[in-house]
């Protein structure tokens, strides 16, 4: 009889390390999901970031083709 109270006892440590290994992967997974969201939106940014730069390289040879016609 002693042995079945034994037997429950690691039977429950067991079941309660497998549920915490579950609920650790999901919270990864979570966090693995926000990341990715994240660098998404880090990457739209720089695409805009870009988008502004070219913009300001070309009004600024713009300018200076018209600064040359002027000398």
């Amino acid at each position: 009889m002693a042995s079945s109270g034994l037997e429950s006892v690691i039977l429950a440590i067991i079941i309660g390390t497998l549920a915490a290994i579950v609920y650790a992967l999901r919270v990864l997974v979570l966090m693995e999901r926000r990341v990715a969201r994240m660098d998404l939106n880090i990457e739209r940014m720089t695409r805009q970031i870009a988008k502004e730069e070219f913009k300001i390289e070309a009004e600024e040879k713009r300018i200076e083709k018209a600064l040359k016609k002027r000398k």
